[in-house]
């Protein structure tokens, strides 16, 4: 059996903590990130975690990238709890370090950028920060849910923010793509997102919801996501101005159809969207 991220009563995190965990989250994606690059544009070995005709890819760039975090955490916060993708959970004081070590692996076996690792701390009830890491393009998006910045290389942080579109017939949509949408209700739901929308772009996995945070999406809409998924942008969103929930309104920590939208106006209008039934 998987397992599984529940949510327990909300451990506290001081201010002094939270930026120390944040300095420690960003040293430990771009290690993780370090040890996929081997493995990128290389002809890597992708093995199939699912069977009856589904595919669910992994390679052993997404096993050592979580390794990686999982011994840094080991060593540095060993009360810690630790819920990945690859390895499953480890039980910890209250605060868990919750990793996709390469999200977007399908874009990570065929060649392209848009893959990165996610990695945030969890407090029990929501992420209190997230960090994604793009190692081949040596780019970096963080945020303690307050601000949120973009780094690249060795430049300065750069303060992000979402766009101040406000009406969903101007607005640019994304979605990781067609093959996620388990039933018909689903996807219906989001064609009718898409077809009240100016523009629609299909997969970009993280980094979709990582320029959205930049300001170059308005809305990202996903379903069938896990807590891995979503934990570490949801602090990067919310941060630059955006809001994320599920596409009923609640609470996205652990997972299920999501969606993202620039600011709170927007996002109304895309949560009436998807639950219309016309």
């Amino acid at each position: 059996m998987a397992a599984v991220l529940t949510k327990t009563p909300a451990t506290a995190v001081s201010t002094a903590e939270l930026s120390q965990y944040l300095m420690f989250a960003r040293d430990a994606a771009q290690q993780a990130g370090a040890a996929t690059l081997p493995f990128f544009r290389r002809g890597v070995d992708v093995d199939n975690k699912l069977d009856g005709g589904r595919f669910d890819p992994v390679t052993e760039g997404d096993r050592k990238a979580e390794r990686t975090i999982r011994e840094l955490v080991q060593q540095t916060y060993p009360e810690h709890g630790v819920f990945g993708e690859e390895y499953g959970a480890a039980s910890g004081n209250g605060l868990t370090w919750v990793i996709d070590p390469i999200d977007g692996t399908r874009a990570f076996i065929t060649g392209m950028v848009h893959w990165g690792v996610l990695l945030a701390l969890f407090n029990g009830q929501r992420p209190v920060l997230g960090v994604m890491r793009q190692p081949f393009t040596d780019e970096t998006f963080y945020s303690d849910g307050v601000e949120s910045f973009y780094t690249r290389a060795d430049s300065a942080p750069q303060k992000m923010q979402t766009t101040k579109t406000t009406a969903l017939s101007e607005a640019v949509v994304g979605s990781t793509g067609p093959h996620l949408y388990a039933s018909d209700a689903e996807l219906t739901q989001f064609m009718r997102l898409q077809n009240q929308s100016r523009m629609t772009r299909y997969g970009g996995d993280c980094y979709m919801y990582a320029m959205l945070a930049m300001g170059f999406f308005d809305v990202v809409a996903d379903p069938g996501l896990n807590p891995y998924d979503i934990q570490a942008l949801m602090p990067i969103i919310e941060g630059a101005g955006g809001c994320v929930t599920t596409w009923s309104g609640d609470d996205a920590s652990l997972g299920g159809a999501i969606v993202a939208s620039a600011n709170p106006e927007l996002h109304e209008q895309v949560l009436s969207c998807l639950r219309s039934t016309e």
